[in-house]
């Protein structure tokens, strides 16, 4: 009797589903028919899971070596120079942002789990209060209490939704979907070893044809501007903006560092009276 009664009631809801589908469909179909376009569904960003510490990481790493390039320009050292200095602060800057994004990372999960170790015992120990919590939260976001009390009630029957509902509402997610540190880490450093790279391919390709270092560093201008458009470009894809309003963004904060790192080397270099 009892399995009839559950047949019946996954019956009915998966009947009552698909009218609901039937009925978005047929509105679709009406708003097509009556060219209605003032609520066009808006651009779905592009997701990649690796997408904070690629643009972090390689922003960092232009903006970086290309102001260090400035500077040794400035200050009229050799090409020797600046590729020296160059992959080496590259190497060592590269190391320190993946150890940092790592370290970062494992905090968040570490976080993660505790809180959800903390939420479990409050669900098998309060769990009249934790549900009030959550049907407050509800009520918040704009849901009637009838239906809050509703749905409060169905996560009850299920321990493990009940908890992870609480961690969503206090802006915490579990700790199988959070980030895998080591590989945040890994991705944080190749990033910055790729793009680090562009501001100094200018003075190991041109080395075969000139040996003029202000040539060199103008096709270090002109590579880091590429190199940063193209990252204005995937953040723009990611985030879903405007691509030349991205691209202008991120080329202003190149050109200011490096900008204000030419002037402090030449202000040493001629000023200050540093001779190398």
């Amino acid at each position: 009797m009892a399995a009839e009664e559950t047949n019946i009631s996954t019956s009915t809801a998966t009947a009552w589903l698909l009218d609901e589908v039937n009925d978005i469909e047929e509105d679709r179909s009406e708003s097509f028919d009556n060219g209605a376009t003032g609520s066009s569904r808006p651009k779905e960003p592009w997701k990649t899971e690796y997408a904070k510490s690629i643009l972090y990481a390689g922003l960092d790493a232009i903006v970086t070596c290309f102001s260090l390039i400035s500077s040794i320009s400035a200050s009229r050292l050799t090409s020797a120079d600046v590729l020296v200095l160059g992959f080496a602060n590259l190497v060592a800057d590269g190391i320190s942002m993946g150890v940092g994004d790592f370290l970062s990372s494992s905090s968040e999960k570490d976080v993660a789990t505790k809180e959800m170790t903390v939420t479990e015992w409050d669900v098998t120990n309060h769990g009249g209060l934790e549900k009030m919590e959550l049907l407050q939260k509800y009520q918040a976001l704009g849901m009637d209490v009838d239906d809050a009390a509703t749905v409060v009630s169905i996560f009850a029957k299920y321990k493990d939704i009940l908890v992870q509902e609480k961690m969503m509402a206090h802006g915490r997610l579990p700790p199988e979907e959070a980030e895998k540190p080591w590989k945040n880490g890994l991705v944080t450093f190749v990033a910055f070893l790729v793009f680090g790279s562009a501001p100094l391919l200018s003075f190991i390709v041109l080395i075969p044809f000139t040996n003029n270092d202000l040539v060199k560093f103008a096709g270090t201008c002109i590579l880091s501007a590429v190199a940063l458009a193209l990252l204005g470009i995937a953040k723009a894809k990611i985030a879903g903006q405007n691509y030349a309003l991205s691209v202008a963004v991120t080329l202003f904060n190149g050109a200011a560092a490096a900008a204000a790192a030419y002037v402090v080397g030449w202000t040493l270099k001629n000023i200050a009276g540093l001779e190398g």
